[in-house]
């Protein structure tokens, strides 16, 4: 009777362990990971090594419970500080962003596959979200560095942007369901946005209110924290989406508020949670690559790669670069912000809801969706750290490799247990000192414990062991840290001179002949002003333009001021790398060009007529 059972849990245990094996190729070779998951699905499904799986129902459910998942964990994972950064310009992308994406693609998927409005539309918002998980991978896992509000913008938008490609998703599937058409848009629109994403932020703050609370509060079997936590951002996925509300938003906001706040156990939910993320895009691109059926993709394959290569090249950098007008973002930026537009599971997972609803053209809106992830993990997620190489936003490393291993103490006590490997070349082993706040409790050399006292100087291959406050660790990183030669391109990114941040911004004025604003104080620190002119923060690889002149951080110190700053002269000509996606601020300098150029023109040819006029009436009155 339940024979079924055992060859049911034996292939789905085996497709997740060859699963897991692959990422050592994806690491090895820098492949997407998820598309070798895509491929392990398609690989044994109906027409691959025979299993056959078409409910659509189950998948959906499947996925969904995956996504509530990844959500949750890619806010927990959001610092505070990056959220604050990219706020602004993700949430317009994550908003406008998309609805653009779904009109430009709906247009052109109308002309190429024959669809009426809304269907066109459909196939736009279907695709018109980036995969946090593909991106987060790309640019957390895969030893990519990018200048950190490129970073920041990329994680918050790919974050934060399902819950508006869903809304819009299942608005289409239910006009088309309901034969209204297009002309029930505007609407539903309005009333179905407020209320989803009201909810939806609204109860995920309580949401992540409420789990803080009860972690800190409750006390339990330490194995049980992570359990709970996760039950519950499940729950509040649900209670959301019961109510009417955006759930795929409630559990990103409440990942965010629950992991920017102290909660007991963190080290323990961060690993329980990275590896249920894993296990749950595993599992849902498992799923979806075994309910595919590559033998009807030929039907439908050159409109869709058509149509891929339309929104990486047209859609996606149109939509981009009008949402990051406003914002001071330069034109490779921008240019790698719409590169790093991937497709994933949440694009498969929503082409699902056609079929559900037994669409006319359902399954062609699903084959077409698999066919632009498919693409878009092979063409961009091949060549993203090529991309950010090309136009220069790797920032060089500072400091080498450290390996290092942080223990959290029991409680909300205010330092961590700090464990460093003194590894050779090191500053230490190199007879550095420590500082005073950062005495050692322990060494463990040759397998045998002593107190730093005893030890003598630190030498290459201790294991170092100190209770320090968490946001020292990145000064004490330089000082165990592998030694790196400079890259040669350190002075392209860094700029040429090496400047003071403390000195005055007369200083720059008298020597650089800086453009100044007329409302600046002179008397102000390039630093204070650096850090003002970029919001408030600064990171490493930040771009200050004052005209000509370039300020870049070099170095930022634990209070978050510049600590040390480069200059490079007339960079904008020779870092550009992209013709296109002029910047605001240049677009506004281009249009103050030409209005002057033609208001110039203008008093010209009056002037002239003027001139030449005279003459005529000089002879009139001859």
């Amino acid at each position: 009777m339940i024979d079924w059972i055992y060859p049911l849990l034996l292939v789905g245990a085996a497709l997740i362990v060859v699963s897991v094996f692959t990422s050592l190729v994806a690491f090895r070779f820098g492949a997407p990971l998820l598309l070798l998951f895509l491929g392990i699905g398609l690989g044994a499904g109906s027409d691959g090594l025979g299993i056959e799986f078409s409910d659509v129902n189950t998948a959906y459910f499947v996925g969904s419970l995956a996504l509530a998942v990844i959500l949750f964990d890619s806010g927990f994972g959001t610092s505070l500080k990056s959220f604050r950064q990219a706020a602004a310009p993700s949430i317009v992308l994550a908003t406008v962003g998309v609805l653009l994406t779904t009109a430009i693609v709906g247009m052109a998927a109308r002309l190429m596959f024959g669809f009426g409005w809304a269907e066109g539309l459909l196939m736009g918002a279907i695709v018109s979200s980036t995969d946090a998980a593909a991106v987060f991978f790309l640019l957390r896992v895969g030893g990519i560095t990018i200048r950190d509000k490129v970073r920041s913008t990329l994680e918050v938008e790919s974050g934060s942007n399902d819950p508006m490609a869903i809304f819009l998703t299942i608005m289409f599937v239910e006009l088309l369901a309901s034969g209204s058409g297009i002309t029930g848009f505007t609407h539903e629109f309005v009333v179905g946005f407020g209320l989803q994403m009201g909810l939806g932020v609204t109860l995920g703050i309580a949401g992540g209110a409420a789990i803080v609370f009860i972690i800190n509060r409750v006390e339990l079997e330490g194995a049980l924290y992570p359990i709970i936590v996760l039950g519950m951002a499940v729950l509040l996925f649900a209670f959301t989406g019961l109510l009417g509300g955006s759930g795929a938003l409630a559990a990103y906001v409440a990942g965010l508020v629950a992991g920017n706040r102290r909660v007991r156990a963190r080290a323990t939910l961060v690993r329980f949670q990275d590896g249920m993320t894993w296990l749950a895009q595993i599992v849902m691109f498992l799923i979806l690559g075994l309910l595919a059926s590559p033998s009807q993709f030929g039907e439908v394959a050159l409109p869709a790669v058509a149509l891929a290569l339309f929104l990486m090249f047209v859609a996606r950098p149109v939509a981009v670069w009008l949402c990051l007008l406003a914002f001071q973002y330069q034109r490779d930026e921008i240019a790698f912000i719409s590169w790093v537009g991937l497709r994933g599971a949440v694009s498969i997972l929503l082409a699902i809801l056609p079929l559900i609803a037994l669409l006319e053209n359902g399954a062609v809106l699903f084959n077409t969706a698999f066919i632009i992830v498919l693409t878009s993990l092979l063409v961009q997620g091949w060549t993203i750290r090529p991309m950010a190489q090309w136009l220069g936003l790797i920032v060089p490393p500072r400091i080498g490799p450290v390996e290092r291993v942080g223990l959290e103490l029991p409680g909300s006590a205010h330092h961590e247990l700090i464990v460093y490997h003194v590894v050779e070349g090191s500053p230490v082993a190199e007879g550095e000192r420590l500082p005073r706040w950062a005495r050692p409790s322990l060494i463990v050399r040759d397998g045998q414990s002593m107190r730093f006292q005893y030890a003598g100087r630190i030498k290459a291959g201790d294991y170092v062991y100190m209770f320090i406050a968490p946001r020292y660790t990145r000064l004490l990183d330089r000082l165990f840290a592998s030694p790196t030669k400079v890259e040669a391109d350190d002075k392209d990114f860094f700029g040429e001179f090496r400047i003071n941040p403390r000195r005055p911004l007369v200083a720059l004025k008298d020597a650089y002949d800086a453009q100044i604003g007329p409302n600046v104080s002179l008397e102000k620190t390039i630093g204070d002003y650096m850090r003002e002119r970029l919001g408030g923060t600064a990171e490493i690889g930040d771009r200050v333009a004052i005209g000509a002149l370039e300020l870049i951080v070099r170095e930022v110190d634990i209070e978050g001021e510049v600590s040390e700053a480069g200059l490079a002269i007339d960079q904008d000509a020779q870092k550009a790398r992209v013709p296109v996606f002029m910047s605001g601020r240049e677009l506004k300098a281009f249009v103050r060009a030409k209005l002057n150029e033609r208001r110039t023109k203008k008093t010209s040819r009056k002037i002239e007529a003027q001139r030449a006029a005279e003459p005529a009436a000089d002879r009139s009155q001859d």
